[in-house]
């Protein structure tokens, strides 16, 4: 009996769903950046205890990490196109998972507290290194799925990766507390064991995952068929053409449009699991109240989820009902930009709510993740083959604004930081004004972020002739 609404013709064989238990892969890796990520917003403190520094610094680790993060995602993205997501993958996780392990060693091996402001110098240098090794993940997840998935199902396949990584984002604050503020867990060994996971992940990977389905022995020609039906043909020369990818007026704009998200979007996994901590402490006196906090804190991130799988259908099915893909790639992205900005204002005005603040924070999580599903399938229809390229250079760029918005964050915050004494213990503490000042730059910038996408235009790829040719009709296999 025929399913998915495919019914192969007399005579040949129905394709195989090998693309899907790829898609699991691609999502657990997703997942598993976010976890070695986002810990740093709830390890910060002990963090920063262990090496004799005050929090208040604590984004100068963010920088530096976000900067190498950006640097490196053109090199990766660039080994991807290349090499294959295969090798360059297994290279990136196997690099981050020793500089995660490492960092577990802070104040203790290497550096020491005793080494005073030389072990802090160390200490960033060993994130640099570590954001270096992460680089280039999400664009090699990107090439992946072009290599593994047919057109219509990219915005897709994107939301979904972005889901997870979203989901995963959202639960580790919710994680860190049952491992080390509830369960007893040094915050080293917890990340020894984020480190252990990622490992044990690119061991699965090699066994399974293979660069394009007609290497794949468990997917079948038909499969291939489905997955490659028109697609460009290539024509050109094999090197990757940087000067027309760096000159194109799409790709400028691709990254100045995703500047916008990264300088936005950070607050929320650094310093919100800390601002609900300091802002309404007389939660976090009980177990139960920290566990709310815990989950308040990763709620941005995982009402994310919705809005990366939302806005990934929605692009796709805009395109597939219209067939209209520049304004497909388009309006969902503006709407999520323009609400997420009315709601970091909003949430200015209300620092001493809990409910208030904390819900216009979760709806930025969500309407900023709109954005995620058609920006990436906007770097695929505008890269094509160079997908993982054009995918790096709006990381990187994207990634730079990350590292100067978190700068421009801890500046402000700790400009508005003082000394604060309760029940005999001295407290930093931000006053209400570097709330307002960071939610209002926030929200102007996501004003601008509504019109870049106007600058955008999908249906022109850096390399016209990777148009796929009107004769070449997709193979009949939605899902």
């Amino acid at each position: 009996m025929p399913t998915n609404g495919y019914s192969p013709l007399p005579g040949t064989e129905r394709p195989t769903r090998v693309r899907f238990s790829i898609l699991g892969l691609l999502c657990l890796l997703a997942m598993i950046t976010y976890l070695d990520r986002a810990m740093y917003g709830s390890a910060k403190g002990p963090m920063m205890e262990a090496l004799g520094q005050p929090e208040k610094n604590f984004f100068l680790v963010l920088v530096f990490f976000q900067v190498a993060y950006a640097l490196f995602e053109i090199p990766t993205g660039w080994m991807g196109d290349i090499f294959g997501p295969r090798k360059t993958l297994i290279r990136i996780v196997l690099w981050w998972s020793l500089f995660v392990a490492l960092t577990g060693c802070a104040g203790t091996i290497f550096p020491r507290t005793e080494w005073g402001v030389a072990a802090f110098v160390i200490f960033l240098a060993m994130q640099f290194c570590f954001g270096m090794g992460e680089a280039g993940a999400f664009p090699n997840i990107s090439k992946a799925i072009y290599n593994w998935f047919p057109e219509n199902q990219r915005g897709f396949a994107k939301g979904v990766t972005w889901t997870a990584a979203r989901l995963m984002g959202g639960l580790t604050p919710f994680i860190w507390a049952l491992l080390v503020t509830i369960g007893g867990l040094e915050w080293r060994e917890a990340l020894w064991l984020f480190a252990g996971v990622a490992v044990a992940w690119c061991l699965v990977f090699m066994w399974w995952f293979r660069n394009v389905p007609e290497e794949h022995p468990a997917a079948n020609q038909a499969e291939a068929e489905v997955i490659n039906a028109g697609k460009g043909r290539h024509t050109g020369p094999d090197g990757v053409p940087w000067r027309k990818i760096f000159t194109n007026k799409n790709v400028l704009a691709l990254c100045l449009m995703y500047i916008v998200t990264n300088f936005n979007w950070y607050f929320l996994m650094y310093y919100l699991p800390g601002t609900l901590k300091a802002q309404f402490p007389d939660w976090g006196k009980t177990d139960g109240g920290l566990l709310l906090l815990a989950l308040l804190s990763g709620a941005p991130l995982l009402v994310g989820m919705g809005g990366c799988m939302l806005g990934g259908l929605l692009t796709d099915w805009y395109i597939s009902r219209t067939g209209d893909r520049k304004w497909g790639r388009r309006i969902f992205p503006m709407i999520g930009y323009g609400m997420a900005g009315v709601c970091y204002l909003t949430a200015a005005f209300f620092t001493h709510d809990l409910r208030v603040f904390a819900g216009c924070l979760i709806l930025v999580g969500f309407f900023n993740d709109l954005i995620m599903g058609p920006s990436w399938a906007t770097a695929q229809d505008i890269g094509r083959r160079y997908s993982a390229t054009v995918s790096g250079t709006m990381n990187m760029v994207g990634n730079l604004g990350a590292a100067v918005g978190n700068l421009v964050t801890g500046l402000i915050l700790a400009a508005y930081t003082v000394k604060v004494t309760t029940d005999g213990v001295e407290k930093d503490v931000v006053q209400n004004g570097g709330y307002v000042v960071c939610f209002t730059m926030y929200a102007i910038v996501y004003g601008h972020g509504v019109l870049s996408w106007l600058l955008i235009d999908t249906t022109k790829p850096i390399i016209p002739e990777d148009v796929a040719p009107p004769a070449d009709p997709p193979v009949e296999d939605p899902w």
